[in-house]
């Protein structure tokens, strides 16, 4: 059996001279792989792939090493800048684990508001791969970058920012929703879930992805994946449902799973995804007809410290389970944090799920394990 091997990339940082249209896979204008830049080495034989090397780093910017110059106040607004689809997580991830081990307990109607913007990301986030669908049927009504700019739009009404929201405060929130706001929020919302319904109808007429790129649950552990991608392999597992906090607990009739198919293909994960906008932004429509009134934040010691000791937290990111794991001294900054992050699962899965693939069939591979290159580099 003879082998060859070829150079490919994804984004628009890759270097011309050596990555050219013929090699440069493209998933399409809005999607997040558009802005960065990964290279892999794709070994072929008979016309399907044997292997795919996957080389990251490219974008590496030592985002854990700056964490431990900064006190935990400071290193909340600098933790949502990896996963720039979603950076309200990183947020989140790092002042629940800060909270849990001090017994910081934050007021109700700021449990409400975390519960509300997370899920209005996760929809932000969502959308973002979902674009793929769009770009390779060839279908501008199925574009998502008009809805994604007017939630983007409610972000940067609420916070004052479009992208990186900084509205996690250790202790609780620093925005606090109108009710103009929120009716606006529900209302867009609505507009994600109806365009989550055709998605999900021209995925299911054109099968798209269907028996391509096949994880199996073994996969799915081996791997570390999580999320909507391990849910689309039949692990149901889900951090709100299993360890809820915030206001999932009185959230569990809207957190229901969705119904999608679980044959572990790329199908599978385009679906989990579609069906997971429209749970979402029912989450955020719930949570905007019952915020409670209350306070936004708590009462914080004057210097914030962990106690000395190793300490891990995680939450339910859009593309997988979110980590942060501390090693502390009993300092105001942490002496390690080390990032969980759901990217880096998805990509190491991309060789398991493109073996015996055509090679015209790659992008929908990678399309349907998502990733964003700054929480594949950090």
């Amino acid at each position: 059996m003879t082998e060859s091997s070829s150079s490919l990339g994804i984004g628009s940082l890759l270097d011309p001279d050596r990555f050219s249209a013929e090699n440069t896979i493209d998933l399409g204008p809005d999607h997040p792989s558009s802005a960065g830049l990964l290279t892999m080495e794709m070994t072929l034989a008979e016309g399907v792939i044997q292997r795919l090397d996957v080389q990251p780093g490219a974008l590496h910017r030592g985002a854990e090493m700056l964490f431990e110059v900064r006190d935990y106040r400071q290193i909340l607004s600098l933790a949502n800048r990896h996963d720039w689809q979603a950076p309200f997580f990183g947020e989140l991830v790092v002042a629940t684990l800060v909270e849990r081990e001090l017994g910081i307990e934050i007021p109700f109607r700021a449990a409400w508001i975390r519960t509300l913007l997370a899920e209005h990301h996760r929809v932000i986030s969502h959308l973002a791969h979902l674009s793929f669908v769009a770009h390779r049927l060839g279908r501008a009504d199925l574009a998502t970058s008009r809805l994604r700019e007017e939630l983007r739009r409610r972000s940067l009404e609420l916070t004052g920012n479009r992208l990186h929201p900084m509205a996690v405060r250790l202790g609780g929130i620093a925005v606090d929703p109108t009710p103009d706001w929120l009716e606006r929020a529900a209302a867009t919302h609505a507009d994600a879930a109806e365009l989550a319904l055709r998605l999900r109808e021209a995925l299911d007429g054109t099968g798209l992805g269907r028996g391509v790129g096949v994880l199996s649950p073994e996969d799915v552990s081996g791997y570390g994946l999580s999320g909507s991608v391990a849910r689309a392999s039949g692990v149901g597992e889900d951090v709100r449902r299993d360890r809820p906090d915030l206001a999932y607990p009185a959230l569990a009739a809207e957190l229901t799973p969705p119904s999608a198919p679980s044959d572990g293909d790329a199908a599978s994960r385009f679906a989990w995804w579609a069906a997971e906008v429209a749970q979402s932004a029912g989450l955020v429509r719930a949570c905007a007809e019952r915020l409670p009134e209350g306070e936004l934040t708590a009462h914080l010691p004057k210097s914030v410290k962990l106690p000395e000791g190793d300490f891990y937290a995680e939450v339910e990111a859009p593309l997988g389970r979110a980590g942060a794991f501390i090693v502390s001294r009993a300092d105001r900054t942490p002496w390690r944090l080390r990032l969980r992050t759901p990217s880096m699962a998805n990509v190491s899965a991309w060789d398991a799920a493109a073996r015996g693939e055509r090679p015209d069939d790659l992008p929908i591979v990678l399309a349907s394990l998502g990733y964003v290159t700054g929480d594949l580099d950090k």
